[in-house]
């Protein structure tokens, strides 16, 4: 039964990434919000970071939600190490794209297929770095 608990990991992290996408851009965006008190044109030319930050986070959020179901499978599983890689890859690239439809439902939101790639790198990226600590354990031993 301990063993189960491990998927609040990844039914955790989706809650959470549920919530945030759920939310229209602009209750996300703090911008408004400061430019009333503070004159923000000066960063115009550096509001490019922002958009890559946001990108970045696709990245980031997906490498976790990968590691997440890797862990719960891991633990919860006798599947090998190789088949639990492929089928965490396939549950988050799967969840990606669920995410991104579920956008299309939220108002001031649109789904967007750059998304889900972006997503899907970071899965693909959790992947290599599995692979290799896999490989660093193998060699130690």
């Amino acid at each position: 039964m301990r063993n189960y608990l491990y998927w609040l990991l990844p039914l955790g992290w989706m809650r959470i990434n549920f919530h945030s996408s759920s939310q229209p851009y602009e209750e996300q965006d703090i911008k408004p919000l400061l430019s009333n008190t503070i004159d923000l044109s000066f960063l115009e030319p550096y509001l490019n970071w922002i958009v890559f930050t946001r990108k970045g986070a696709h990245v980031t959020v997906f490498f976790l939600l990968m590691i997440f179901f890797y862990l719960a499978f891991k633990k919860s599983t006798d599947l090998s190490k190789r088949t639990i890689i492929v089928v965490s890859f396939l549950f988050t690239v799967t969840y990606a794209g669920i995410d991104e439809l579920h956008q299309g439902f939220t108002p001031n939101r649109t789904p967007y297929v750059g998304d889900v790639l972006l997503d899907s790198f970071g899965a693909f990226i959790a992947g290599l770095f599995l692979v290799c600590c896999k490989q660093l354990k193998t060699k130690r031993n």
